[in-house]
């Protein structure tokens, strides 16, 4: 028996309806990409004139043996390692701060607004003012202190806390954001009830603040790893991947094959990397959230 008339002509209605919007993402996403995956595939360096030859795995196998690549890599995945976790236990506390029941709050507010509507690269180089060995703040304050001034900047493994203290601080405030939305929704009642009941502030949070922020703070997760993974201006603002290559992130790694090397095949390669992981990252995340849902 066949769909009455009146429901296949919503069903076009919706159809042409969406349509637009269809062609626009496949405008401005997947086109891109599959261009970027077909691109990984040439032979396309512009420095030595090649005309985009087909090479098949050849940039792969080179992503493999590439001694740079690892090592930006193991600098990605060491700053997310780092970073998240540490935005989200700040951005947690601003949070929960935020919530409390002040007078005016929108002071409060606007100091969570400030640091997530700066750009990026504006606050590497406050940061890097802030690290700078000579005159930085930092330094300043450990002479202050009586203590020696430390080459933040110069030493990979500071500089490698120097740039994370910068991403945490940055990002902690949009993990905050999005966590105090979650606050306001967890209805007044659960702590009013949990109070007659004699909880404890520490109580409290445990088993009714924590379990329902957990969505909210899931999908805080998901955003900020992807960005964690895709870290460039700061690190670029800060020490453009130095010293040597001890900060180098691979979206850093990037660009310097595709824009200053002009190798785009080999780029293109990394990004899809890139892309890849990101995807992986996310689809873990999300099957997490169902088992969540599912419970």
């Amino acid at each position: 028996m066949g769909r009455p008339r009146r429901d296949l002509s919503e069903r076009a209605l919706g159809f042409w309806l969406l349509l637009p919007a269809f062609l626009l993402l496949g405008l401005v996403a997947v086109y891109p990409i599959l261009h970027l995956i077909y691109t990984s595939f040439l032979d396309l360096h512009l420095a030595y004139g090649t005309r985009g030859e087909w090479a098949g795995f050849a940039n792969y196998h080179r992503l493999l043996e590439d001694a740079r690549f690892w090592n930006a890599l193991r600098v990605t995945l060491l700053l997310a390692l780092v970073t998240v976790p540490g935005a989200a236990l700040l951005g947690l506390i601003l949070a929960l701060l935020a919530n409390l029941p002040f007078t005016v709050k929108w002071p409060i507010r606007l100091g969570l607004l400030l640091p997530w509507a700066m750009p990026l690269v504006f606050a590497g180089l406050i940061f890097r003012w802030f690290f700078e060995s000579d005159y930085g703040v930092v330094n300043d304050w450990l002479r202050r202190l009586g203590f020696s001034p430390l080459y933040w900047l110069t030493n990979p493994k500071l500089a490698f806390w120097a740039i994370s203290a910068s991403v945490i601080w940055k990002t902690a405030s949009f993990m905050a954001l999005v966590l105090l939305a979650g606050l306001q929704t967890i209805p007044r009642e659960y702590y009013e009830a949990a109070q007659v009941d004699g909880a404890g502030p520490w109580q409290t949070f445990w088993r009714i603040t924590l379990p329902l922020l957990l969505p909210s703070l899931l999908v805080a997760l998901v955003f900020r790893t992807l960005t964690a993974l895709q870290t460039f201006d700061i690190p670029y603002a800060m020490t453009g991947g130095g010293p040597g290559i001890a900060t180098e992130t691979l979206a850093m790694y990037i660009r310097t094959q595709s824009v200053e090397n002009l190798d785009f095949g080999y780029g293109s390669a990394l990004a899809v990397f890139l892309f890849l992981l990101c995807m992986g990252v996310t689809m873990v995340y999300l099957r997490f959230i169902t088992r969540q849902e599912g419970e």
